[in-house]
């Protein structure tokens, strides 16, 4: 797999000729008509790239996770894009415009800020979903089903048809949704106190109890569901096929505020907290094997890419930790943004490239190539997008803090045969 193609494209782009090196007003406005045309159609590049480090295998949502252990002389190309590196198809803007949101902007092709959601090549903006009041915090999509879930700090839960796009049920929680999963034909749902848990074959209903304070984080492993809570503990319960009930099993301690933050892989599950650490707790004895504390605020997502686990943080940086020999994790790069950043989500383009999607607290997701980091597009929202979920064939769906629900898609690029 070609994992710098992006990033070459970005540079080719710029031309070896463009003096000045000034990007086309045009162009920014997306009305350029001259071909060729004598200022840049895409962003400056920086003179230097920003880290170094990498892997050459493909994404895995679900699975791989840090290890094999690598020796001291494990090399990789970790962010080989640089610093806005590979943005030849990126814009650099970082507002939408007001009046257009309004659909009222007289500036029309002459506006200096954006007419659109998104910018970026591959990937468009198929619908939105309107009906949440407030913050929607999670959502998911059950395997196999043509039904979307979206949870809201309106204390709601929205049930949405994938094919017609309506909601076609409203479940009232009493209480603001901290987060959803679904697995198999469960769907999890974390409100303060409980986690609520629905089959969506058999329509059963349970409610977990144990949970103190809102529920921020679900992950199910090894048949047992984890859950991270506002007082700092991880708590435990396994499936009881003879009961049909969900058992507690165990309670994880060690972070001193609420975890946020939950993903498994390789045999280990991480938990990113408020207390600025991450935990690693070995799945088999439940027991913690490090405590990562390089982050200086609150990590607020935590995602396994091949051996690899990445990291988000208030403190605006993206970090990827890799096992040593000695199988501890140790950063080997850092991705820094201009603001905090909300949530991580890793995918595929219609390329089968990885994807991995870095909302941040700016109203902005921006898209990356990995390992590179090189820049493929940013989606623009009126408020931060919280909750992001990857959907069947190339469809990834982001809900903001407004409480809209927006579905986008990977596009397949076009390709041309020379008769």
């Amino acid at each position: 797999m070609d994992m710098d193609g992006g990033n070459k494209r970005g540079y080719n782009r710029l031309g070896a000729d463009a003096k000045h090196q000034r990007v086309c007003y045009h162009w920014q406005a997306g009305k350029c008509n001259r071909y060729p045309c004598p200022f840049l159609h895409s962003e400056p590049p920086p003179s230097h790239a920003n880290g170094s480090a990498s892997s050459k295998r493909a994404y895995d949502n679900a699975g791989g996770a840090p290890g094999p252990r690598r020796g001291p002389n494990f090399n990789n190309t970790w962010g080989r894009g640089g610093a806005g590196a590979g943005r030849g198809a990126v814009v650099k803007a970082e507002k939408v415009c007001n009046y257009w949101i309004q659909g009222n902007c007289s500036f029309g092709e002459r506006c200096k800020f954006f007419h659109s959601w998104s910018v970026g090549d591959g990937f468009s903006m198929l619908t939105q979903l309107e009906g949440h009041q407030k913050a929607v915090s999670a959502i998911a999509f059950p395997s196999g089903s043509d039904k979307l879930y979206t949870g809201s700090t309106d204390e709601t839960t929205r049930i949405w048809d994938c094919q017609s796009g309506k909601c076609i049920g409203v479940v009232n929680l009493g209480g603001e949704v901290g987060c959803m999963i679904s697995e198999g034909p469960w769907v999890f749902v974390g409100i303060p106190n409980f986690v609520k848990a629905w089959n969506t074959q058999n329509l059963m209903e349970l409610s977990l109890n144990g949970p103190v304070g809102q529920v921020y984080a679900l992950v199910v492993s090894n048949d047992m569901l984890f859950a991270g809570t506002q007082d700092g503990s991880i708590l435990a319960w396994k499936f009881n096929v003879a009961t049909n009930s969900f058992e507690p099993a165990a309670s994880l301690k060690g972070h001193s505020r609420g975890v946020v933050s939950l993903v498994v892989g390789a045999n280990r599950l991480y938990s990113g907290s408020m207390d600025n650490t991450i935990r690693v707790w070995n799945l088999e004895t439940l027991q913690c094997l490090q405590t990562l504390t390089e982050h200086t605020s609150v990590v607020m997502s935590v995602l396994c890419w091949d051996q690899f686990l990445l990291s988000c943080s208030l403190d605006k940086t993206v970090k990827v930790w890799y096992a040593t020999e000695s199988g501890n994790l140790e950063v080997t790069y850092t991705h820094n943004e201009d603001h905090g950043i909300v949530t991580l989500c890793g995918m595929h383009d219609s390329q089968g490239k990885p994807i991995l999607l870095c909302s941040c607290n700016d109203n902005t997701v921006r898209l990356y190539d990995l390992p590179s980091f090189a820049e493929r597009g940013k989606i623009f929202t009126k408020q931060e997008v919280r909750a992001i979920q990857i959907g069947p064939n190339g469809i990834f769906f982001t809900g903001d803090g407004t409480g809209q629900v927006r579905v986008w898609n990977w596009i397949a690029e076009a390709t041309t045969t020379i008769q």
